[in-house]
């Protein structure tokens, strides 16, 4: 290996090459992909045909495969799209609200993740291999989320502070799968249930 050889892979190892940036039109194209695929396999499922998203999204078909080549590939977006959305949301909402409202809201829209995650339901337990780093890519994401949403709002004294995050997470999933596909509202009524009892607990 010569001087410049050596120079050249030292700086390689030194500096690795970073990834390349998104073109904006692009990333627009993406993120239109995305929510018309989430409104799509919510109502027709997520074996729907690609051209019905592409449709939805106002883009060519060819659009789709370039940016997502498998179906799979799809779907892993649009689930890691709505953890992401439900956990910033934690953020969002504690900037705006005091704690326990806060918290309140939060569960809310998780039911709202839930709704949506039906229509991916069929593929994520379908035993594929392109899905199994995405429970952890949950836990790691909106777990942290509702950890600092409870303990805020436990500081603050309007919730207990002996609440299982983990424990909460499957109450929701519980109560959400209770109640009617089509219609969250029974769903909400029970989370806010839900909340009002580690709000009681608190006061006792």
């Amino acid at each position: 290996m010569n001087d410049n050889t050596a120079d050249s892979a030292e700086s390689t190892e030194s500096h690795p090459p970073q990834p390349r940036r998104v073109r904006a039109d692009a990333q627009r194209n993406i993120d239109s992909l995305l929510q018309a695929a989430m409104t799509v396999f919510a109502n027709s499922g997520v074996d729907a045909p690609v051209r019905e998203i592409a449709e939805q999204a106002g883009v060519g078909v060819g659009t789709v495969y370039r940016h997502f080549p498998q179906r799979s590939n799809l779907i892993e977006a649009v689930f890691r799209q709505e953890v992401d959305a439900c956990a910033d949301a934690a953020e969002e909402l504690s900037a705006q609200y005091e704690p326990g409202e806060a918290l309140s809201r939060w569960m809310q829209r998780y039911v709202d993740f839930i709704a949506a995650k039906r229509g991916l339901a069929a593929a994520l337990h379908s035993g594929d291999p392109a899905y199994e780093m995405l429970p952890a890519y949950f836990d790691k994401r909106l777990k942290p989320a509702l950890v600092s949403l409870l303990d805020k709002a436990a500081a603050a004294g309007e919730v207990t502070a002996d609440a299982e995050p983990n424990d909460l997470l499957r109450a929701v999933a519980s109560l959400c799968a209770a109640g009617p596909k089509d219609d969250p509202r029974q769903a909400r009524q029970m989370v806010a249930l839900l909340v009002d009892g580690l709000r009681y607990r608190a006061n006792r």
